[in-house]
Parts: C-alpha cells; structure tokens; sequence
C-alpha cells in the first residue's frame, strides 16, 4: 500500500529509467557510491536495485533524511546505506573515498557557492579514474538548449535568487581548479544531460 508520509516526486519516475540505462554502462558493479543529494530517496532505492554488489550511500541536508528513511526502509535492501548529513557548505564530508559519485537535479538548486563546495567536496573524496555523474540541464557558453529551459530557468530564478541552470564552461573551471575533467557529455530525454567528470 502507498505510504502517503513518503516524499515523491513524478520527474523521479519520468527520469529514473533513461538515467539507470546510463549507469549501467559507468557505474562499477560493486563498491560504494555516494549520492549527492538524495531528494525523496526515490532514485535511490530504483537504482541500487539494479547494483546489488554496490552499496549506495545516500546523503542530504538533515530535514530530508526522514523522509529518504522511509522508502529505504519499505524496500530493506541490503546496499541502501541510510542517509548521512551532507549540506556541501556546512557539513564534513565523509572521511572515506568512494568508487563513484552520483547526483541528479541538484547544481541548478544549489546556489553558486555550494556548487563550488561540491566540486571541492567531490574532488577530496572521489578514488583515481571513477566517475562523478551529474544529471540536469546545463547551458553551454551562456546559451540554452532548449526554450523549455529558458522558462525552467526563468522559474527557478523567481523562485529563489541563488538557483539557476548551470553553464558547462563554468563548471569545466571549477573542475579544473578540482584537479577534475569532463571526460563525457551524455545527451538524455526532457533537455537534459549527464556528465561525467573524473579527476586527472
């Protein structure tokens, strides 16, 4: 039965299979990943079922651990690590290094500054030729891809002044000044991209 406490999100489920067909080919079979900013815990619980041998480490600001508790605790699936305290501004990041780094939907939300922190974060945490994925539309060389994501935009810099779609060519400098490097540029549905960063 629906548990009507759970958080959802509709684009988690539009999104999760086009996204899953990508990890399959990047993602290491076993492990540990950590997922930065794990939402309502949805993807999570989707993907990790696909990795058996790949313990998912998931991770957000405090207040959205309750509700990520709860989808992971309806499927109690062995690789589905509860979630850790991971605002990328305030919180210490975990003191062990990962195999790989997934996180979706999350730069345009972020203000500049944590975008800045998570590349920072990454870079510090992140084992020698793996990936760091990051799912989201981007803008590339000030231009969009799409007047969907004009409007996106638009909407989401209403809504709060610090979030924004994120340009490529700023976030290539912020690899770099990371020891990172866009190694992928993975076109996906709605506007969207993966890409996939490892450190040189």
């Amino acid at each position: 039965m629906f548990n009507t406490q759970k958080p959802y999100s509709e684009s988690c489920d539009e999104n999760a299979q086009p996204i899953l067909e990508v990890l399959k080919t990047k993602l290491p079979k076993l492990g540990n990943l950590l997922e930065i900013g794990s939402g309502t815990g949805q993807h999570a619980v989707i993907f990790a079922r696909s990795f058996p041998k790949l313990n998912w480490h998931t991770s957000d600001v405090t207040e959205a651990h309750a509700g990520i508790q709860l989808w992971l605790d309806e499927v109690q699936q062995e690789n589905l690590i509860s979630p850790i305290p991971l605002d990328v501004l305030n919180d210490q990041w975990p003191d062990q290094k990962f195999d790989a780094i997934f996180t979706a939907n999350t730069s345009h939300i972020m203000s500049q500054q944590a975008v800045e922190a998570m590349f920072k974060g990454v870079s510090s945490v992140l084992k020698a030729d793996v990936p760091f994925l990051t799912y989201g539309p981007f803008m590339y060389n000030g231009k969009h891809t799409s007047e969907s994501n004009v409007r996106f935009d638009h909407w989401l810099r209403t809504r709060a002044q610090h979030q924004g779609v994120r340009d490529v060519s700023w976030l290539k400098e912020l690899a770099t000044n990371n020891g990172l490097y866009l190694d992928e540029d993975i076109e996906m549905p709605a506007n969207n991209r993966i890409l996939v960063w490892r450190l040189k």
